[in-house]
């Protein structure tokens, strides 16, 4: 969560019930209600000690439902049922937590080098009681072992390139990296084609990610995610 944008407040309590059950509780509709009240909790933390401790900036607030949370909870359309995912530079857990929460079927891996990072996903996973979910304290190229994960997640912490150097090695054969990007994902899949190549990655995909669940205002538009699967 790099920027911060403007924003009101109030927009925050605009999310609807049906948009959250759409997102949390499509894998499993008996648990739908304690994993919105995880998501909820989760809001909650990253708006309070979160601010407090410097994982997100206040100008975030306002968009923590829709841009963060519900932006990367949507991107599990993507993962196949029990997959091992690892979700690289997670800062306050985005993507990562999202998905831990909307799929209980898979297992996420959170990857990030700074210890207050790593202490606060450490007390949100135990707070909400996240099961699914690991904090490891490291940079992508200390992840071992490599050539394992099912999914290698992302979240606009870095160009598309140097992502794949990072994201690529940690998949296994035939897995994917999900970069979850914004306006700028064609530039950089055009421009960033040949290192992509070069450490493995086979042709990218965009994927528009929650167009069918997010019709609230809170959310206007869907998640665009770049796809590359590691063929060699």
């Amino acid at each position: 969560m790099n920027e911060e944008p403007e924003g009101s407040e109030s927009a925050e309590a605009n999310v609807s019930r049906e948009t959250l059950a759409s997102v949390f509780g499509a894998t499993d509709p008996q648990s739908a209600d304690e994993r919105i009240a995880q998501a909820e909790g989760y809001v909650g933390l990253l708006s309070t000690i979160g601010i407090e401790r410097g994982i997100i900036g206040p100008r975030e607030v306002p968009r923590l439902w829709g841009r963060h949370v519900l932006g990367s909870a949507v991107v599990e359309e993507l993962i196949p049922g029990e997959s091992d995912v690892i979700d690289v530079g997670t800062g306050g857990g985005l993507p990562g937590i999202p998905l831990a929460i909307a799929r209980p079927d898979i297992w996420v891996t959170l990857v990030e080098p700074m210890q207050r990072r790593v202490d606060f996903l450490d007390e949100v996973i135990a707070a909400l009681g996240i099961r699914n979910v690991e904090v490891l304290r490291a940079r992508a190229e200390e992840v071992d072992p490599k050539g394992k994960a099912d999914i290698v997640v992302s979240r606009a912490v870095a160009p598309l390139g140097k992502l794949a150097g990072w994201c690529l090695p940690l998949a296994r054969v035939g897995g994917l990296m999900l970069a979850i990007k914004g306006q700028s994902a064609s530039e950089e899949i055009a421009r960033d084609a040949k290192t992509v190549r070069r450490l493995g990655g086979g042709p990218a995909n965009i994927s528009l990610c929650g167009e069918s669940k997010l019709s609230d205002p809170v959310f206007p538009v869907p998640a665009t995610v770049v796809a590359i699967e590691r063929v060699r």
